[in-house]
């Protein structure tokens, strides 16, 4: 029997990393990115391309740990496989 845990999944934590940053890069990319910064990058605005690449990485990551959580084995799984190998 397992029960699931989300106390420390690194999952959350990357994309809570992911989407800060990519929510950061979004903003600035649609308002603050000048002509200029955009034709020093052969046209792109690539702060928000970016950003919602990021963005879409993070909700990702959500998906993935909402899907699958993490399985911790409880004390009684951990008992009876050392008594039954």
């Amino acid at each position: 029997m397992t029960t699931p845990s989300r106390a420390f999944d690194l999952r959350l934590v990357i994309a809570l990393l992911i989407g800060v940053y990519g929510l950061v890069l979004t903003v600035l990319g649609l308002a603050f990115t000048s002509d200029a910064d955009i034709e020093k990058s052969a046209g792109v605005n690539v702060n928000l391309w970016a950003g919602i690449c990021m963005v879409l990485a993070a909700a990702g990551f959500l998906l993935w740990a909402r899907l699958r959580p993490l399985a911790v084995p409880t004390r009684d799984d951990t008992d009876t496989e050392r008594t039954s190998g």
